[in-house]
């Protein structure tokens, strides 16, 4: 979906020796600190504009040669010095008492609660200490959190869901891919030098579109949060489409719903009040069918086939699930570390397609930030900011920590001014009058849960600024600069529609797109909030990088970074900041330099880079031409500084998910749907048959055969020698 709304557019060392010195403040740096330890102690942002790591030197170089780009190889290829290792695959165990997966399609529903779903995607790795508790300087053993975005149904079941197409018939099958969606939690422990899943762990659970889940926050009780289920609007059941995540200062796992909206049908608009049409319309509820059709199984014994279709059919809302889709769109709160608990729901963060929600460093005594993303076209970027103030003795705290800081606060939404400042725009003050949805719906303003039930609305509202899709955020660890990943806009982007903060509209050729116009490759938006304070409402940015293919080499208007052999990318996605290096690494999720019809694109992949800092590049005056179009933007585009590929990917995949441990030795990485456009035809010989083996790191040996149906996995990046990833780095 996009949008398609019309809207307005002293001297540190004696200061750190003191803050180690002190017993109180040394127990705080053992804690789990987040983005910067110092941050927690109150010196993060000494000066108004600087924030310090504690432990590491910032890397200053790469310490590798640059990873090829990868056409043909159904494997994951890294660069010299470097090995992946398998971790946690499609299917696999999470405890001793379940059977190794088959990978035929035989296994039964009910073992997906004891199983890893499918398409793993964003996660976290919560360092664990001596007490079971979360210690962030603890990197050999830990709990990860892995979300399980969507499914490749066609690998799941013996021949694809039964039937294809229409009304499914087998309701297993709907069971199981009920359980292959959610999120993983399973201890992970460094044994012999190699991570693996402790299958003894008490920690090991699953959470799936069946879990229960409270509903807190403002619209916890709300008339249009009242089901069949829950009748006093208080819980809901499960979680789907988690894409991106986060996680937060004291201790607990924020997993994203995004694309949630098409799983739910809707065969007509009977009963609806208009401004439930315009919601609707503005959030996606609008299939005849739900995605997977899950709705389509008939069983009168339970409701979990029928609250998937939100079709008024009885007297009142808790007769039917007319609002079951308004239950969904939310960050969920997780403990890794609570096996009992149960996730919330957090409102007062929003509904929209959450991608992900970044932490700001925190300050004692200050609001507690968040960054998030809305990923589809021309959407927006939004702030959290909590109402109540960082207390280090909230480390730990679990989901009563996550009451006092996630229940209530003020939702923000970014607009990026063509001379590269920006504001952020309130929405949780009153708004009146209205705003046109689609399908010629009008939307009016006056509920105080409009912030929260229908963000975009408010956002289209107040003139936010319309972005080429934003998905992942980081936080650099060495001068709080928040980075952004603006993945691609195919149709949101046509030549009249470009801006200082979205400049380029361009065909891609090598594709077969022809003439349509848009920016194909994507870029990375940065920005320096006001003198570095994540709560301010003013920043400036620029652009970090813009994606570009081979063939866009001597184009100066596509390739405005001046991307080489050893960095080309597109369609940025995943983004990650190393707090023991300052790394940053950047994955990609691609369509498009993927598919390349003359032959020079590449597999998906991650690559490295050390940036430096907004305001540090010039000012590029960019002309877009698509036939007889030409407008010409002027934009800021940074420093590249050191770029390089680290890792490609298998044949179909996607590059996503990313963490870390503490000691900069393993980065966690997804590898998302490999093989995913294979047929039903040819399903006994995959485009991918990637992992081949459930060892080493997958890749097929000189006895594989493609014939192995794929499997979504995470694996562990290391260095051969044991150093630190990306850098010949030493503590100071």
């Amino acid at each position: 979906m996009s949008n398609d709304m019309n809207n307005p557019s002293v001297h540190f060392e004696d200061v750190l020796k003191k803050a180690i010195d002190n017993p109180s403040r040394r127990n705080i740096l053992r804690g789990g600190l987040g983005l910067s330890a110092l941050s927690f102690l109150g010196l993060a942002g000494c000066g108004g504009d600087t924030f310090v790591n504690a432990e590491a030197k910032p890397a200053n170089a790469l310490n590798f040669a640059a990873t090829p780009l990868n056409q043909t190889f159904d494997g994951v290829s890294v660069a010299n010095g470097y090995k992946v290792e398998m971790l946690y695959k499609l299917g696999d165990p999470i405890n001793a008492a379940t059977l190794a997966y088959k990978n035929d399609g035989s296994e039964t529903s009910s073992s997906f609660d004891f199983r890893a779903g499918d398409h793993h995607d964003g996660m976290y790795f919560f360092g664990m200490g001596s007490n079971n508790k979360w210690n962030e300087t603890v990197s050999d053993k830990g709990v990860l959190c892995i979300n399980h975005e969507a499914i490749t149904p066609l690998f799941l079941h013996a021949n694809g869901p039964t039937p294809p197409t229409g009304s499914r018939t087998m309701p297993d099958e709907v069971q199981k891919e009920f359980r292959l969606h959610g999120v993983s939690v399973v201890e992970v422990n460094k044994v012999n030098g190699a991570f693996q899943v402790n299958l003894a762990s008490q920690l090991n659970r699953r959470i799936t579109t069946l879990t229960p889940m409270d509903i807190a926050g403002p619209l916890r009780g709300h008339d249009l949060l009242k089901t069949k289920y829950s009748p006093n609007g208080f819980m809901t059941r499960g979680t789907v489409n988690n894409c991106a995540s986060g996680y937060t200062p004291w201790g607990t796992y924020l997993t994203c719903e995004e694309n949630y909206a098409g799983y739910f049908k809707r065969t007509n608009t009977a009963g609806r009040t208009a401004n439930e049409l315009a919601s609707e319309a503005r959030n996606g509820l609008t299939s005849t069918s739900g995605r997977e059709r899950w709705s389509s199984i008939v069983d009168n014994t339970t409701d979990d086939y029928a609250r998937w279709d939100i079709t008024v059919t009885g007297a009142s809302a808790t007769d039917d699930y007319r609002n079951a889709g308004n239950t969904y769109g939310f960050n969920v709160e997780i403990d890794p570390f609570a096996s009992g608990s149960t996730p919330k729901k957090r409102t007062a963060m929003g509904r929209f397609a959450h991608e992900g929600a970044w932490v700001a460093p925190v300050s004692v005594g200050k609001p507690v930030v968040f960054y998030m993303g809305c990923d589809s076209e021309g959407e927006y970027i939004y702030k959290f900011v909590s109402t109540e103030t960082w207390r280090a003795s909230d480390i730990n705290g679990g989901l009563s920590a996550g009451d006092r800081y996630l229940d209530s606060g003020k939702l923000f939404v970014a607009k990026f001014n063509e001379n590269f400042t920006g504001q952020w725009l309130e929405l949780t003050v009153p708004l009146t009058g209205t705003v046109a949805a689609p399908s010629s719906n009008t939307f009016t303003f006056g509920d105080a849960s409009d912030p929260f039930l229908n963000t975009r609305l408010c956002a289209d509202k107040v003139g936010a600024t319309k972005m080429d899709r934003p998905e992942w955020g980081a936080v650099n660890p060495a001068n709080g600069e928040v980075y952004f990943t603006l993945t691609n806009s195919r149709s949101k982007r046509p030549v009249a529609d470009t801006n200082a903060s979205n400049p380029r509209s361009y065909t891609d050729n090598a594709s077969g797109t022809g003439s349509t116009a848009g920016n194909w490759n994507g870029h990375i938006i940065r920005w320096r909030e006001n003198n570095s304070n994540p709560a301010a409402t003013t920043f400036d940015w620029d652009i970090y990088v813009f994606g570009a293919e081979t063939d866009d080499l001597n184009n100066a208007n596509v390739n405005l970074s001046g991307l080489t052999a050893e960095n080309y990318l597109s369609s940025p996605d995943g983004l990650w900041f190393s707090e023991k290096t300052g790394i940053m690494y950047i994955q990609t999720d691609d369509g498009q330099f993927t598919n390349e019809a003359d032959g020079s694109g590449t597999t998906c992949m991650l690559l490295a880079a050390i940036p430096g800092q907004v305001g540090d590049g010039s000012s590029v005056a960019v002309v877009n031409t698509v036939g007889a179009a030409t407008q010409t933007v002027t934009t800021r585009v940074g420093k590249v500084g050191q770029l390089k590929r680290l890792l490609t990917g298998p044949l179909d995949c996607e590059i996503t998910g990313i963490t870390e441990t503490h000691d900069g030795k393993a980065l966690f990485i997804n590898i998302q749907h490999p093989g995913e456009n294979t047929t039903l035809a040819n399903i006994a010989s995959p485009i991918s048959s990637w992992p081949f083996s459930n060892t080493g790191s997958g890749n097929p040996t000189s006895t594989s055969t493609k014939s192995a149906r794929p499997r979504s996995a995470t694996i562990v990046l290391t260095r051969i020698d044991g150093g630190v990833i990306g850098t010949d780095f030493t503590l100071s």
